[in-house]
């Protein structure tokens, strides 16, 4: 009987078993079916799916020329290490191996390596003593990032220090594996043939790493207009998000000064892709490289004929002259606004060096080479006519030193005001201008208005604004704001606000081009990449004269000046007749001479020199600024004018 029911229990206990068993197949059966057959689809598109992804790197950029075809900035080929990850599988600590082994076959500059850097490289290297530097109760209530900052905000001077010259080097190579980019990393440009023998001897362990032919740009005739080339670098840190947004990678290399970064977008070209297909396990499938195309050359409006010779006559006049240290020149088209030449020389060290970008960004008090706008503004403003006459004699004005020109003239006009350089003609209309009654002693009741309305006129010929020329950024002088009457009559000769060489320059462009204020510009056009024969005759663009603004004068004003421009190189009594005497391009132009201080309670002299040529129909405007020279009487500008214009109207 107890035998019958033990036989039954199991009996039950089977069934139930088994009914179990039977339940879970068909759970498993309806599964499998779901997946094979609802699902079936989704999961083999998941099994062949792919990850694609886009490597760049840059194609060399476009040469420059001159505007009679000589190459000036040419690229010279070099090997650069690079560094890609596709399936960015590498962890911190493989790059670091990587770095280590990259550390015994290249050298590598540390030039780039910040505190930030030594830090986090600190604390991957020294991981024990880095979390000591943490209590027990702050690694267990912060975070792993509030972790981390505190151990960077705890490591000592003197621990960073102690990273040795060796791990220093692995150091730069991983910090440069690190940076975020589309493209591969450089990890070093300009690998000796050594190096780059090295690394392809040992290419297959070094994962990721690769020796690709780059480009650094070559200086034709060296030092010449090399600072207006501008430089070719990395991407500054505070425009990476600009650049990032333009589709840069942050590896690339751009043009950030002068030149380079003004054409950047010409000169750069289209990138090489390379593009690393990778299956779902990481294995890369696929590469494909699609062929980059080397940036458009750019044709400067630049002489390098005129341009060296410019350079030297500098060179030349500064070393026979006591005195002067520096000096700077400009030529253009006064028509077109292009620049046939920009010098600049500045003596250091004993020896004289290119400071080109001085004629664009120094700026200096320019004396009586601004007269023509002062008698201009006069014109318009109604305060003077053509023809109007002031007698030429010292004028005292309370709280205010004497006031006069170099040479007491007598009864003159605004011809001869012109001609022989007159202060005492600038100060009237500056007095008028600024409604002074100089017999009454009375007025001057508005000298906002005054100050506004002279630097109004002025900026209508290009003083105290910018130029507009085609570079990053320019100088536009210095404005002294509004002060005394004295200060206005100072401002009439040239000797209170400051201007650039290039401004000069414009100003008397625009009166020789009848008042026609033009842009000025270096880039003459844009050309297909030359080829192997030299420079491609494909024109894509060119730069079209323009005009920023035409003065509100009449043209019979600026025709009296243009005559008083002349009588200052051809009259009898021209302040530059003896430089120019026997210039068969008959000259027109202006000196200037400016008293500064010299720091030593005396004073130097800022000795300018505008003009055109020829007379009617200019084809070339010349600027001279030689700043603080110990001699008013040296005519360094004059000779430096005469021998310039000579040149060119000689080889032209």
């Amino acid at each position: 009987m107890i035998e019958k029911k033990r036989n039954k229990l199991l009996y039950s206990r089977i069934r139930i078993l088994f009914i179990i068993v039977i339940l879970l197949f068909s759970i498993l059966i309806i599964r499998l079916g779901k997946i094979q057959i609802v699902q079936g689809e989704e999961y083999r598109a998941e099994s062949k799916k792919t990850t694609k992804t886009v490597y760049s790197w840059n194609t060399p950029r476009g040469k420059i020329y001159d505007r009679n075809g000589n190459v000036l900035v040419e690229n010279e080929p070099i090997y650069t290490l690079t560094y890609t990850n596709p399936s960015n599988s590498y962890s911190q600590e493989d790059k670091l191996d990587l770095a280590n082994t990259l550390a015994g076959i290249i050298t590598m500059t540390t030039d780039n390596v910040t505190e930030r850097d030594k830090k986090d490289y600190w604390v991957l290297t020294r991981k024990q003593e880095a979390y000591a530097k943490l209590t027990s109760e702050e690694q267990k209530n912060l975070d792993d990032s509030e972790e981390y900052q505190l151990i960077l905000e705890r490591i000592t001077e003197q621990e960073l220090a102690s990273i040795p010259p060796v791990e220093m080097e692995v150091l730069a190579i991983k910090r440069e594996m690190d940076v975020d980019s589309s493209s591969a990393n450089r990890i070093k440009s300009g690998l000796t043939i050594q190096e780059m023998a090295i690394v392809n001897e040992r290419l297959e362990e070094l994962p990721g790493v690769e020796v690709k032919i780059d480009s650094e740009r070559k200086y034709v005739y060296g030092d010449t207009l090399r600072q207006l080339f501008g430089n070719v670098g990395q991407i500054p840190e505070e425009e990476a998000e600009s650049y990032k947004s333009d589709g840069y990678a942050l590896s690339d290399l751009v043009g950030t000064s002068f030149l380079e970064q003004q054409y950047e977008e010409v000169l750069r070209g289209t990138k090489e892709k390379q593009t690393f297909v990778e299956d779902i396990t990481g294995k890369i499938s696929d590469v494909k490289v699609t062929a980059g195309e080397p940036g458009k050359d750019v044709v400067l409006t630049i002489d390098l004929k005129l341009q060296q010779e410019v350079e030297k006559i500098i060179e030349e006049e500064l070393k026979k002259a006591e005195g002067a240290e520096s000096a700077y020149v400009v030529m253009s088209n006064p028509a077109t606004g292009e620049i046939l030449a920009i010098a600049g020389k500045k003596e250091s060290d004993n020896q004289l060096k290119d400071e080109l970008y001085g004629a664009i960004y120094n700026s200096y008090a320019m004396g009586s080479a601004v007269k023509g706008a002062t008698v201009l503004t006069g014109y318009e403003t109604g305060v003077i006519s053509p023809g109007d006459t002031f007698v030429d004699s010292p004028i005292k004005i309370s709280g205010t030193p004497i006031k006069k020109s170099y040479v007491n003239m007598g009864t003159i006009n605004d011809l001869t005001a012109l001609e022989r350089s007159s202060n005492v003609y600038m100060f009237h209309i500056s007095m008028k201008i600024g409604d002074y009654d100089y017999a009454r002693k009375l007025g001057f009741k508005n000298p906002e208005k005054a100050y506004e309305t002279m630097r109004r006129y002025f900026g209508q010929f290009g003083l105290g604004v910018e130029t507009e020329i085609d570079l990053p950024n320019e100088a536009t002088g210095y404005n002294g704001g509004v002060q005394k009457l004295g200060n206005l009559m100072d401002y009439a000769i040239g000797q209170f606000d400051t201007y650039t060489p290039l401004q000069l320059l414009q100003y008397v462009s625009t009166i020789a081009n009848d008042g026609k204020r033009v842009q000025p510009h270096f880039m003459k056009e844009v050309r297909e990449p030359s080829n192997e024969n030299g420079n491609s005759e494909e024109v894509i663009e060119e730069f079209q004269t323009n005009v920023l603004n035409t003065v509100d004068m009449d043209l019979s004003f600026i025709e009296r000046v243009q005559n008083g421009f002349h009588r200052v190189m051809n009259g009898n009594q021209g302040t530059a007749t003896s430089a120019f005497k026997g210039a068969v391009y008959d000259p027109a132009g202006k000196t200037g001479t400016a008293q500064v201080s010299d720091g030593n309670g005396g004073y130097n002299y800022n000795l300018t020199l505008v003009g055109y040529a020829p007379y009617e129909n200019p084809e070339v405007a010349i600027s001279v600024v030689v700043p603080n020279v110990e001699n008013d009487s040296s005519g360094i500008n004059k000779t430096i004018g005469r021998k310039i214009l000579d040149f060119y109207f000689q080889n032209k």
